[in-house]
């Protein structure tokens, strides 16, 4: 098994990992140091792109990097690598109510139980991103609103949808442009006892789903171009994938939407953020 490597600047790491989800839409492990973040991805010898291909990949991309600001390392890892890489998914509890967990760990008493397996699809809930739209869930939860349809645009392997449909949400669609992703979250959604409707559709260039609640775990330039294309608003918007950075571009194009600034959380360079319409907020 090779591990191939992708070190960059933080504030590259969007740009970066929008590229290399285009390459490895079975997801990437995520490293974050002084000065830097690391982004890896495993396959079997062959499989993998060179070092100088994926250079040129995340370097040539829709967003570009600068020289000298990404690099590109490859290493074998032991043999037993598929066995030993179920130390690494433990399980999560999220605002002392979702308990996160592959199916091998056992579930938490008092807490709602959410089985996520690591598979072909990004999110396990362990990423701040997924962690903080699960919060601002959560709050809606709180505060009796987590009821009625959701739209979840870009599910990954589904634990933002699942998580909202075993909080009161329901019906649930759950759209993704990668075949894998669909998969993974219909054997999620499978494994939780909840219903999903999966779509296979590519936010950047078709319109999100409609429903009056809609979270969005993208990026913040596909963050951007939705704003830009939506024509009919969710009344409860949650959002992360974007940097604290992006933020106030954010605000200011859902709020010609009449989206409302409503919770926020921050975690390191990561932001989440959620918006509610003037009638939802009432």
């Amino acid at each position: 098994m090779i591990r191939l490597a992708v070190r960059c600047a933080p504030e590259l790491a969007e740009s970066v990992l929008a590229e290399l989800l285009e390459l490895a839409p079975e997801g990437v492990e995520e490293e974050r140091g002084s000065g830097y973040v690391e982004y890896s991805i495993y396959g079997a010898p062959g499989e993998l792109p060179a070092t100088g291909e994926l250079r040129a990949i995340v370097r040539g991309g829709e967003h570009g990097s600068s020289p000298g600001l990404v690099d590109v390392t490859s290493a074998r890892v032991p043999d037993d690598w598929g066995e030993r890489w179920q130390e690494f998914h433990k399980p999560h509890l999220v605002g002392e109510r979702l308990w996160l967990r592959p199916s091998w760990e056992e579930p938490r008493d008092g807490a709602i139980d959410v089985i996520i397996d690591p598979g072909q699809a990004f999110g396990t809930g362990a990423h701040p991103t997924t962690r903080m739209c699960l919060e601002l869930l959560l709050g809606l939860a709180a505060r009796g609103e987590a009821r009625g349809p959701l739209a979840d645009w870009g599910t990954g392997s589904g634990v933002l949808a699942i998580a909202a449909a075993k909080l009161g949400f329901g019906p649930i669609v759950a759209c993704d442009h990668e075949e894998a992703a669909l998969e993974a979250a219909g054997a999620n959604a499978r494994a939780n006892g909840v219903s999903l409707e999966l779509r296979r559709l590519n936010l950047r260039t078709e319109p999100p789903p409609n429903a009056p609640a809609a979270v969005a775990n993208l990026t913040g330039p596909v963050l951007l171009e939705l704003a830009r294309r939506l024509e009919d608003p969710p009344d409860r918007l949650i959002c992360s994938g974007l940097l604290a950075s992006e933020a106030e571009e954010l605000r200011r194009a859902f709020g010609d939407h009449g989206l409302e600034l409503g919770a926020q959380r921050a975690e390191g360079d990561w932001m989440a953020i959620s918006f509610g319409s003037a009638a939802s907020s009432r």
